[in-house]
């Protein structure tokens, strides 16, 4: 491949990212309900967890009761959610 050759498609590479990106961030109006229940799930579960902290029932039982409250709905075992300690 000639010098230009390389530049061009170093300098097009980029654009062809976006475009993908771009492409594979829209959604059916079937998947963006799909997400809708899925964060409202996640936030019951949160919300869940704070009364469960505001109870005194301690960190580790409403860990373990986030977790559960959140198979399958998020990535990681904190609920699509991890903060300081």
């Amino acid at each position: 491949m000639a010098p230009v050759s390389r530049l061009r498609a170093l300098a097009l590479a980029p654009l062809f990212l976006l475009a993908a990106a771009v492409q594979a961030q829209q959604h059916s109006d079937e998947d963006t309900k799909a997400d809708i229940q899925r964060h409202r799930a996640m936030a019951a579960a949160h919300e869940a967890a704070a009364k469960c902290l505001e109870s005194g029932k301690g960190n580790d039982t409403c860990e373990r009761e986030l977790q559960a409250a959140c198979k399958g709905l998020a990535i990681g075992k904190f609920c699509g959610m991890k903060h300081q300690h």
